[in-house]
């Protein structure tokens, strides 16, 4: 969890807007191993409408498989529109560079796109883009 919230907080910038521990039947609702999950919600609180990233943290669960390399069915990326170069260089500052592939697109008016992805601590796939230049 600490490895994900640099990420997603420290990283890209999200504020921590909830953060608390639940304890439920989360063995019937997801197969966990145990009654207490932890959740912790990130977004911009300026924005509210721009969406909310959820950790979950279930004690023992195991750990994810390995993402495929490439484009795969389902769940696949996280969009954010952010300024590329200083998002990757606050991840870079956090120990962050897992994955990372530039590209530019071309845009109206003559102007350019700059887009990236990089990998999560948790294997989600997050793509970059940043305003037409």
């Amino acid at each position: 969890m600490e490895r994900s919230l640099r990420f997603w907080r420290d990283g890209l910038g999200f504020s921590e807007l909830f953060d608390h521990t639940f304890t439920g039947d989360w063995p019937e609702l997801f197969g966990a191993k145990g009654n207490e999950l932890r959740s912790v919600f990130l977004g911009d609180p300026k924005e509210p409408d721009c969406g909310i990233v959820e950790l979950v943290q279930l004690p023992g669960a195991e750990q994810a498989e390995q993402a495929a390399a490439g484009p795969r069915h389902g769940f696949f990326l996280l969009s954010l529109q952010r300024e590329v170069d200083t998002a990757l260089s606050a991840l870079a500052a956090w120990g962050f560079t897992d994955g990372v592939r530039r590209i530019t697109m071309p845009a109206p008016a003559g102007k350019t796109v700059p887009m990236a992805v990089i990998t999560a601590p948790d294997g989600v796939l997050v793509e970059l883009i940043g305003p037409a230049q």
